[in-house]
């Protein structure tokens, strides 16, 4: 544009172009329609460029879909590229994208999970005989797993929770409930009248120190609970050596096959999750907190912003800035630096290290990544001391650990036992074997942590050790039990399926290995020598953990149940259409 505002040639067209009649503007149109539909759903505030993944659930949750109009529509209020709209919001499965021409979906959608433990629980089958039920008003699609292993099989309502479900209940549904938060949820008030927010509110008067609790932290064998397990005492050190300003994340995106304990945690008792933010933010000196919820759990969504919003009105969080945001259905985004680059406004792809998240994360910041469980121990090791967390754990292995159990026990669900308990041992805890099942083999860790077989039942379930030796890890504490009814070769299909799914795409060992690993195993005769090599190349390429741990389940069922090989020939439901590139 000249002084005076009028645009110039170039960007109206030359003279003798518009004089010939033939101009036509160059890129996508925005429909002021859309843009006044847009500025009208998000225009309270400025736009902001790491909201945009929470601007296109705004979106889709008014409309139910992203149509190309309205996300050329963000793209125009945001100042940026319809290319870089969309290839955020082509990566993430939850949203529905609607290109020109194309209908748009059923403005109801339920998701089946299909993972191993709903598999074993006839999820399948239930997606299968829904299938006649679909119309214009609900669809019915497979789902990765949504966090509800001891509930098999589990189902969503758009991404309302629905555990055990069954035909009856998933029929006769064209709209999907507004999410409301857990009703036995301790209270902000109840939590405070038990002593909550004691140990933080003597760290804001002064009366204790910081170098108090990160002695008493350094002492304790609490790691991190996600999966990597890092000393978290040491981790609280190296951020808080960072030149400030530092964020932190909050790893709330529970996706791993066989997780429960999170939503266990969050929807029973979430102030102990809250104070160990708010005592860590001070401790480590954070100025932003980043809380990062999965998708698939709306009911903690609700009451982390009703109990979030009852700690700020309380003054306790005046020294923190705290955010909640969502994921949109991308397993990937649990690896930390996947999820910091959600948390940012982009595709969940992984960073190459150096640099680590630690020095550089969040907006080029450094950055305190924990865990749910990690920070729901904080309160109470601040209050009773390390001697007594580390008490709780076996000899050699120090503190207490939840295990996710699902399977073939007769009570699923979340064990508290002591770090190193075995198999044998949470089965007990669990009522024992279900009904007509023996126990044949298990999954230590999730579907990354490799399948071990009955007779490695003793095996002391904790980072290292003879699990290590084995191939295997126990990563989140996700244990899922298989019985003598299970072909192993099918769970370990199920869980290649999954991880093919969830790739982020980025690097080939990855992206192409898990797909043709998949094709392979579903073959009556896999030629194992092959995909033995295959295994290696995704375990020693791969950027990620994602890339590298995705054979364990092939090679431990090719090492421990030779005669499952091959498995039955069952084909199970697809898990999506492959938005991830």
């Amino acid at each position: 544009m000249d002084e005076a505002g009028v645009p110039s040639d170039r960007q109206q067209g030359s003279k003798s172009s518009r004089g010939r009649g033939n101009y036509k503007p160059k890129g996508r149109l925005t429909d002021p329609a859309a843009l006044a539909e847009i500025k009208a759903l998000l225009g309270a505030e400025a736009p902001r460029r790491d909201l945009l993944i929470e601007y296109l659930h705004r979106i889709q949750d008014n409309h139910h879909h992203l149509s190309t109009r309205h996300l050329a529509a963000l793209a125009t209020w945001m100042g940026l590229s319809m290319a870089e709209v969309w290839e955020v919001a082509s990566f993430y499965d939850h949203f529905d994208l609607v290109r020109e021409g194309e209908d748009a979906p059923a403005s109801c959608t339920i998701r089946v999970c299909t993972s191993l433990s709903c598999m074993m629980a006839g999820g399948e089958d239930l997606l299968a005989q829904l299938q006649p039920y679909a119309s214009d008003r609900v669809r019915f699609v497979a789902a990765p797993c949504i966090g509800a292993c001891d509930k098999a099989p589990a189902a969503a309502i758009g991404h309302q929770l629905v555990a055990p479900a069954d035909l009856h209940g998933l029929t006769g549904i064209d709209s999907a409930p507004h999410p409301a938060a857990p009703s036995g949820a301790i209270r902000l008030d109840t939590y405070m009248a038990a002593g909550g927010y004691t140990i933080l509110r003597e760290l804001l008067a002064g009366t204790r120190s910081r170098d108090d609790v990160l002695a008493i932290m350094d002492e304790a064998a609490l790691r991190g609970l996600g999966g990597a397990g890092f000393p978290t005492g040491r981790k609280w050190r190296i951020v808080s050596d960072q030149p400030g300003p530092r964020m932190m994340a909050v790893n709330g995106d529970e996706g791993e096959p066989g997780t429960f304990k999170d939503r266990h945690y969050l929807s029973t008792d979430p102030h102990r999750m809250i104070e160990g933010i708010l005592i860590a933010a001070h401790v480590v000196g954070i100025d932003r907190c980043f809380i990062y919820m999965r998708d698939e759990y709306p009911e903690i969504i609700a009451l982390l912003h009703a109990e979030l919003e009852a700690v700020q009105a309380a003054g306790l969080a005046g020294h923190v800035a705290l955010e909640l945001r969502r994921g949109a259905g991308a397993y990937i985004c649990g690896e930390e630096s996947a999820m910091i680059e959600s948390i940012e406004g982009r595709r969940g792809l992984p960073r190459h290290r150096p640099p680590y998240v630690a020095e550089m994360g969040i907006f080029g910041r450094p950055t305190l990544v924990n865990n749910i469980e990690t920070l729901h121990w904080v309160r109470d090791i601040v209050e009773n001391g390390a001697d007594w967390f580390n008490a709780q754990g076996k000899d050699g292995h120090p503190g207490p650990r939840s295990y996710s159990v699902s399977g073939r026990v007769a009570r699923p669900g979340v064990v508290l036992a002591p770090a190193g308990s075995t198999v044998n041992e949470l089965i007990a805890l669990c009522g024992g074997m279900a009904e007509g099942h023996s126990f044949k083999g298990y999954l230590p860790g999730g579907a990354s942590g490799g399948i071990l077989p009955s007779n490695k039942g003793d095996i002391a379930l904790d980072f290292g050790g003879e699990l290590a030796k084995e191939g295997c890890f126990v990563g989140s504490h996700a244990v899922v039990v298989l019985s003598d009814r299970d072909n192993m070769w099918d769970a370990a299909l199920n869980l290649m399926k999954f991880f093919a799914h969830e790739s982020c795409g980025q690097c080939t060992p990855c992206r192409n290995g898990t797909e043709k690993a998949v094709a392979m195993m579903g073959n009556t005769t896999p030629d194992t020598a092959l995909l033995g090599e295959l295994a290696v190349t995704m375990a020693d390429a791969s950027i990620c953990g994602l890339g590298q741990a995705a054979s364990n389940p092939l090679v431990s069922v090719m090492k421990h149940f030779p005669e499952d090989v091959g498995g039955r020939g069952q084909e199970g439901p697809d898990l999506g259409d492959g938005d991830h590139e």
